[in-house]
């Protein structure tokens, strides 16, 4: 039998490990870079964490009040409040480094929410209602993909591990929702995915029968399904039509379908 609570913290565990990368590339900000644009077009390094710890206080209340995560839910849905006003007025006239002690504090509220939950429940989400460990798995994405928007703004080495493997999954297994978030119509035909990890391990998914397939190392891969770089000026591999057309669309996100756009 399964261990769901093993996954969940392992996933945690990665995610505090993804949140110490980020700051090694934060931690030498002075203010002016803080309010300087980065690599994701119309965002700045302060608007970058304050959209990733205002996404964990949602993420906390789904998982700890779901009465209070309901109400603004709603009052995000009507537009009553932004998503990045969640942690009120204060928060964003917050210096760079008074940012993020607050996002650190939130995250490890979060991270503790997740670790506590039902890992067999059904947690109402912004979307679809979603399990804890995919939860913890998209704020992983999340992390990893905005980490590299500051870290290649800044010139900054950033680490690539084999944590890479909870984001390809994400990837992999999203493929008909990269259809149906562009109004297509999913193809029933099967995908083989083979990536290499950091570590030089390989990763498989679906059947070696398949005649699609996509080949790739897993940050490649993982460059592609955040949208941070075009599948034609990355060093992904594709054999067939839908494996082709599929890398062009790939986007495990519910976001309206743009290039090197915001997660």
């Amino acid at each position: 039998m399964l261990d769901y609570s093993f996954f969940v913290y392992q996933i945690c565990d990665d995610l505090e490990a993804e949140t110490s990368a980020l700051s090694t590339v934060v931690d030498s900000l002075y203010e002016e870079q803080w309010r300087a644009p980065t690599v994701a077009e119309g965002w700045d390094s302060h608007e970058t964490i304050l959209h990733l710890g205002s996404t964990d206080l949602l993420c906390r209340l789904a998982v700890t009040d779901p009465r209070t995560f309901a109400v603004m839910r709603e009052r995000l849905a009507n537009g009553v409040v932004s998503a990045h006003g969640l942690g009120g007025p204060e928060v964003q006239t917050m210096t760079g480094r008074q940012l993020w002690e607050w996002f650190l504090n939130g995250r490890m509220e979060m991270i503790e929410g997740l670790r506590n939950s039902d890992p067999k429940a059904r947690i109402i989400w912004l979307g679809p209602d979603i399990s804890a460990r995919s939860l913890a798995t998209s704020r992983l994405l999340e992390t990893w993909t905005h980490s590299h928007d500051l870290a290649d703004t800044f010139e900054c080495d950033y680490p690539q591990t084999d944590r890479l493997r909870h984001i390809a999954h994400i990837g992999v297994v999203t493929r008909e929702f990269s259809y149906l978030n562009r109004g297509l119509s999913p193809p029933i035909q099967p995908m083989r995915v083979e990536l290499t990890s950091p570590s030089g391990e390989q990763w498989v998914w679906g059947s070696v029968d398949a005649a699609d397939r996509v080949t790739s190392t897993a940050y490649e891969f993982c460059k592609v399904i955040t949208r941070r770089v075009p599948v034609q000026e990355s060093a992904v591999t594709t054999e067939g039509e839908l494996a082709a057309e599929w890398m062009e669309i790939a986007q495990p996100w519910i976001e309206p379908p743009r290039i090197s756009d915001k997660a």
